[in-house]
């Protein structure tokens, strides 16, 4: 099996849906001798910022000189990026070889009348067994649904459990209040272990606090009061913040928004605890230069400057309220031009109502995904805001036409789905 043979059997397998649940994963880790046993693993659960959390976590640990095993989901411009040790994505051979060997087991599978597993179960699985055959110190694991039935959750001791900012998102799986979407996240939870929280609304936080009263675990909040901001451009920022009985001064990050300090926050607090519970060597030096150089792409990230041009994977209204806090801070009375494509399931009115009076002038387009809200529908909610839109259902072209309209001194900014995001930035790159 080549990497492309390998993407086609993992994407193929698309048709099976997207099913909650650990029985089907439980399996197949079994026929592969359990590959996910005795990995020490961060696992990071919530609605918006865990990319950011996991990216800020694993670039202080291999700052420190621990071999880092990061997964996550989706994936930008390149599916190894799903799968990586210390920052390097993971080989294509080894990709293919590691495919083939889970393919075997599914096969297995069927013969034994079971289930045939999901894209996602299959991709968790393979990154499992990469993780145990290069013996990694830590695996940095994010959830990819929700936590209780996500594929992720078939760890069983996690070193931590951390929750970041939990919001309305994929409610026709997690239910449609903010406490059975908090149920679902604080599934992560297991007995007796620890866990560290961003502070909730009130809704989820009570949630959470059952859960970890039920399986008898360690809970700590951060405190959003303990940030203190020194200063804030858009090349990075500088905060003070106090862990437990200690003063870390003068804290720098290259990521940008308010919301990337409460990020980096919740992954240093996890950190530092981890140090003082399971007794995790950490020098300051590492925990300042790792936050100094974690970077995740997509997320308000500037692609060039002269115009300015930002993308940010914002696809909800979480996400969306903090792009629009960063636009109106560093580029206030500028001229915007909104490159937008969204997935029809996501709360699109909202999200309009926040961003669209915003700004300018909009390029609409359609992110190349089957749940993508065609460009008719999406020029009719337009219509009512009155503001001048073009139209292209070509990425490339929605791009090209975004930078035309702009004079040098203007903001151009594409959002709405990473699954566009992804493309326009290997389009901005070249």
């Amino acid at each position: 099996m080549n990497y492309e043979q390998a993407l086609d059997f993992i994407h193929g397998t698309y048709k099976f849906g997207s099913k909650l649940g650990l029985e089907n994963i439980t399996f197949l880790l079994e026929l592969m001798d359990k590959p996910h046993e005795n990995l020490k693993v961060i696992h990071v659960a919530g609605t918006n910022g865990k990319g950011s959390t996991c990216s800020f976590i694993s670039a202080v640990l291999m700052e420190q000189g621990y071999r880092v095993g990061l997964y996550t989901s989706p994936y930008l411009e390149e599916f190894t990026e799903r799968i990586r040790i210390n920052g390097v994505n993971i080989p294509k051979e080894q990709l293919a070889d590691i495919t083939a060997y889970v393919q075997d087991k599914v096969e297995k599978m069927i013969v034994l009348g079971k289930n045939h597993p999901t894209e996602f179960e299959i991709v968790t699985a393979i990154g499992f067994e990469y993780f145990k055959r290069e013996k990694i110190d830590f695996l940095v694991l994010e959830v990819g649904l929700g936590g209780r039935g996500d594929s992720t959750n078939v760890i069983t001791s996690p070193l931590v459990s951390v929750i970041t900012p939990i919001d309305y998102d994929h409610m026709e799986y997690l239910g449609d209040t903010l406490a059975k979407i908090s149920y679902e996240k604080a599934g992560i939870i297991k007995e007796g272990c620890l866990v560290v929280a961003y502070p909730q609304q009130k809704e989820a936080m009570d949630v959470i606090r059952g859960v970890c009263y039920e399986k008898n675990a360690n809970l700590r909040i951060i405190s959003i009061k303990d940030i203190e901001i020194i200063r804030q451009d858009i090349h990075n920022q500088l905060f003070n913040l106090r862990v437990l009985d200690t003063d870390f001064e003068n804290l720098s990050i290259s990521m940008l928004g308010q919301h990337q300090i409460q990020n980096a926050a919740l992954a240093l607090s996890a950190l530092h605890i981890l140090t003082k519970e399971k007794n995790i060597s950490l020098s300051r030096d590492s925990i300042y230069q790792g936050l100094k150089k974690a970077n995740w792409a997509g997320r308000l990230e500037i692609m060039q400057h002269s115009p300015t041009v930002l993308i940010d994977g914002a696809h909800n209204v979480h996400g969306i309220k903090a792009l629009v806090k960063m636009l109106e801070q560093f580029f206030h009375g500028k001229k915007i031009i909104l490159g937008i494509g969204i997935l029809a399931d996501k709360d699109v009115n909202a999200m309009l109502d926040i961003i669209v009076p915003k700004v300018d002038e909009l390029v609409l387009t359609e992110p190349n995904n089957p749940r993508a809200l065609k460009l008719d529908k999406l020029a009719c909610l337009i219509d009512k805001y009155n503001k001048p839109y073009n139209v292209h259902e070509d990425i490339d072209k929605a791009v090209a036409k975004a930078l035309e309209m702009a004079d040098q001194d203007d903001v151009v900014v594409f959002c709405g789905s990473l699954y566009m995001i992804g493309q326009v930035r290997t389009l901005l790159k070249k």
